[in-house]
């Protein structure tokens, strides 16, 4: 009997090792097929690239046109992008907060009220660069969150696709030098990484996010922190602080080529104030004490500054969130607690427009600042996510396994870990609804500064509808360069469907949309569709109800009055729409029971630990009924 139990328990074990071997064998196959479909596709480009001369003959003419234009006409371009920055979070748009630099380009400026990108960073990184719309550039959302459902479509792989063309590839060909530093989250492969995507220079953080003290990665689905220069794996200086190593790196990137007379792009996305919420102490000190009132007191001293300045009108209202919570149910250190956390990241924010400041006066003392046109923005809007109770022993040991810690004493320094839940995170995009991830005005509306260089200052403020795929092709007409053709490289491409905002800065319109132009959106489930006035907006769970609503969001920026019933052929109307939008640009839906969250967790265990658990997984079941067998041995042992 034992023996034949223990064939029973080899058999199985061998029926269980096969099946993993199976399984093995699958993702292989797959892995090859994806390999062979890649060199297909080299092949195809290749020959292409023999089979039609004309496009390039075509491509270096329209370069050497664009080279014969003298310096003086062609500005020095500067694209600085904060991450997770919201709506009120500077001084131009009610903020609290200290940022002299940012306040100075607005008065020299334009300051645009009503600009709107993608809620989640790397949709709006990859519309940002091309003027493509995120479902047709391949990255409708951060491939850590993309459900394995829709992996299968091309669309749908979270990396910037070999169909669309860079703004810094179009300006490298007119004879301009390119130059990034900061955060990328487009691509890890060496075809992806911005070396490849036409930066000249580069150092690059290729993940969601990570320490801005030192290498580190700042959550555990990623092995370390994915930094590059140039292509390459780096490794960051001892005294790294990543605004400060940015715009250092930055400066140095100009200055290797000034006075060689050819303009330059210079692409700065900070992490600045992406979790973990860090910064220096003497940045932070200046805050300590300001937020001893809590968030709702923050909201509304923010919502008041915001209409004093013209920023939404006299009249709006806002909303409060069913996630921020009753400031006054805290005892005073957790107050004292909580007050502090949103230091640090008024800290944060502090110092990087600090750092900008360098970056400006480095260009004045170099003769370049009058040549310089700078446009400022947010990936998204503020960040909600980590909840309100901090001090969770749950949270405390996860900190404790990545080797932070979230102390008062020393909350936004090195080895610190930071973040400002929903209830501040509320308070950052105020007076607006929602925040980051939904499609919420909190989540989309952000600021946009463009000034410098030869835009007018006629007017300092603009109400007009502006969407993120407007900036590559105002960035081209602002430099001369022509948008790409139907071929680029020998190969078909998206076309750049955002609109210029020229003529918008010149003040020759008051808006470069006209009524009953359409703008669709989805993130996630998450969507939206704005036309003229008027914006139609579904929000699923666990926040939204999953349900279409009406606003009018330039009377009501903060989503306070929904007019479904008011209007219902508008309804109607803009939902009709909205399903040509996601027809026309392969929009798929997400799982019933799709959590941003929850996926994020499963495909980083997938991606970082599959391998390990797929083993452990196959060992436990080969050996569980060997285990089984052993104690029911034991049993009848001590029974005789």
């Amino acid at each position: 009997m034992t023996t034949v139990c223990s064939l029973s328990a080899r058999g199985v074990g061998a029926v269980l090792l096969l099946a993993g071997l199976w399984v093995c064998s699958q993702a292989q196959a797959q892995a090859q097929a994806q390999t062979q479909a890649y060199m297909q596709e080299q092949v195809e480009v290749q020959a292409l690239d023999q089979l039609e001369p004309l496009d390039q003959i075509q491509d270096q003419a329209q370069q050497q046109e664009q080279e014969e234009q003298t310096p003086a006409q062609r500005p020095n371009i500067v694209l600085i992008l904060a991450d997770d920055l919201g709506f009120s979070d500077i001084a131009p748009y009610g903020s609290e907060i200290h940022t002299p630099s940012l306040s100075a380009l607005a008065a020299r400026g334009i300051q645009f009220t009503n600009y709107h990108t993608a809620a989640s960073c790397a949709p709006t990184r990859g519309m940002l660069l091309t003027g493509v719309e995120s479902h047709r550039n391949g990255v409708p959302n951060i491939p850590e969150t993309i459900p394995p459902e829709l992996e299968q479509y091309p669309n749908y792989r979270g990396t910037l696709g070999h169909n669309v063309v860079t703004v810094a590839s179009l300006l490298q060909d007119a004879g301009y030098h390119t130059y990034m530093a900061g955060k990328w989250h487009l691509g890890k492969t060496p075809d992806l990484l911005p070396y490849r995507r036409g930066f000249e220079r580069t150092v690059t953080m290729a993940d969601t996010g990570a320490d801005n003290w030192e290498q580190k990665p700042y959550i555990p689905i990623y092995k370390r922190a994915n930094w590059f220069a140039d292509g390459e794996r780096f490794d960051l200086p001892e005294d790294f602080y990543s605004s400060r190593f940015l715009i250092d790196k930055t400066i140095e990137f100009i200055d290797s080529n000034r006075g060689d007379g050819q303009p330059f792009f210079a692409y700065v996305p900070f992490q600045a104030v992406h979790i973990p919420v860090q910064a220096p102490q003497e940045f932070t000190n200046k805050y300590m004490g300001v937020y001893d009132r809590g968030w709702d007191v923050l909201r509304a001293q923010r919502q008041a500054r915001a209409i004093e300045l013209g920023v939404v009108p006299a009249d709006s209202a806002m909303v409060r969130m069913s996630t921020t919570n009753d400031w006054d149910s805290y005892n005073a250190d957790e107050q004292r607690y909580h007050a502090k956390r949103m230091a640090v990241y008024a800290g944060m924010v502090d110092a990087m427009d600090h750092h900008i400041g360098r970056l400006i006066e480095y260009l004045k003392l170099s003769g370049q600042y009058d040549n310089t046109v700078f446009i400022f923005t947010s990936d998204n809007g503020s960040e909600a996510s980590g909840g309100d109770s901090p001090r969770s022993p749950a949270l405390q040991l996860s900190l404790s396994l990545q080797d932070y810690n979230n102390d008062y004493d020393t909350l936004g320094t090195r080895g610190s870990f930071n973040y400002i839940g929903p209830s501040f995170a509320s308070a950052a995009a105020a007076p607006l609804a929602f925040y980051k991830f939904y499609a919420g005005e909190g989540g989309m509306r952000v600021p946009l500064i463009i000034a410098g260089g030869s835009i007018p200052a006629a007017q300092r403020q603009t109400g007009a509808f502006v969407w993120v795929t407007d900036i590559a092709p105002t960035i081209l007409e602002l430099t001369g360069v022509n948008r790409p053709s139907a071929r680029y490289g020998g190969k078909p491409v998206e076309p750049m469907l955002g609109r210029s905002l020229v003529p918008l800065l010149r003040g020759e319109v008051a808006r470069v949309y006209d009524p009953q132009d359409a703008i669709g959106y989805e993130l996630a489930g998450n969507s939206a569709l704005f036309q003229g006035d008027f914006k139609i907006v579904r929000n699923r769970g666990p926040v939204g109800d999953n349900r279409w609503h009406l606003f009018d969001i330039v009377k009501d920026p903060g989503e306070t009055r929904d007019l479904s019933e008011l209007m219902p052929e508008r309804l109607l109307e803009m939902q009709s729409l909205y399903d040509a939008y996601v027809l026309a640009n392969g929009v798929r839906p997400v799982p019933a029971d799709y959590n941003e969250e929850l996926q994020g967790v499963l495909n980083g265990v997938r991606n970082r630990f599959g391998s390990q658990i797929l083993l452990g997984l196959l060992g436990f079941l080969v050996l569980a009924p060997c285990y089984v067998i052993y104690r029911s041995r034991r049993s009848g042992t001590r029974r005789a």
